[in-house]
């Protein structure tokens, strides 16, 4: 079974289908954070984000391996674990900018399918349900307020002791909602036959029980 989850930045699309893995013995993958793999070499290797042949250019010095441990998914990004360094809002923002390019979606589309062809997955991102895994089982399209999701990644941050400042949290995901939705390829948008899920007033238990409820009627 594969079920795939959309949504926008900061809708806890990850922490969900983490939880909805764990809970029905499935694999998950965190595409997002294979974007966020490249986007850091390229931060590493100061390219420009707007510089379209350059980031195509640096793709074939990129290599990517998923593994996954006991304690989750880690991402190797040529020979070295990099899931802890990916998680920076300077990756993410750079992520949202070269994830639009054919060249970067290209070269990790057949990876994300051959994963979800071999095991049964629960995967999360921006066009899972649309584009990369369009014969899913189940389709959900979760999403939550500016100000919910603003207020989710502020928490977040103060946690780990991160300096941080909520109106530029809430600013910068406006800016990157409005670059998945109005890229060319592979745009934000909720897949037709995908359920709607606004997590806004929800608890996570709440957000994780409606999804595996949609999947168990799928079965």
């Amino acid at each position: 079974m594969n079920i795939a989850i959309d949504g926008p930045a900061g809708a806890g699309k990850s922490t969900v289908a983490k939880l909805v893995a764990k809970k029905m013995n499935m694999i998950y993958v965190d595409t997002g954070a294979l974007y966020r793999a490249i986007a850091l070499y390229l931060i590493e290797h100061q390219i420009n984000a707007d510089d379209e042949s350059a980031v195509g250019a640096a793709l074939d010095d990129i290599g990517i391996v998923m593994v996954h441990e006991a304690d989750g998914q880690h991402i190797i990004l040529n020979d070295a674990d990099v899931t802890g360094n990916i998680r920076t809002e300077a990756v993410g923002n750079m992520a949202s900018k070269t994830s639009a390019y054919s060249c970067v979606r290209e070269k990790l589309l057949s990876l994300q399918q051959n994963i979800a062809l071999e095991q049964d997955v629960v995967m999360d991102g921006r066009d899972i349900g649309t584009t990369v895994l369009p014969k899913a089982e189940v389709k959900i399209f979760l999403t939550a307020s500016v100000e919910v999701r603003a207020k989710r990644r502020f928490d977040e941050l103060t946690a780990k002791g991160e300096p941080c400042d909520f109106e530029k949290i809430a600013a910068d995901i406006k800016i990157r909602d409005e670059q998945d939705r109005t890229r060319t390829l592979s745009p934000l948008v909720q897949a037709k036959d995908a359920y709607l899920l606004d997590s806004s007033a929800l608890t996570i238990d709440e957000v994780v029980a409606k999804i595996i409820s949609r999947a168990e009627g799928a079965a």
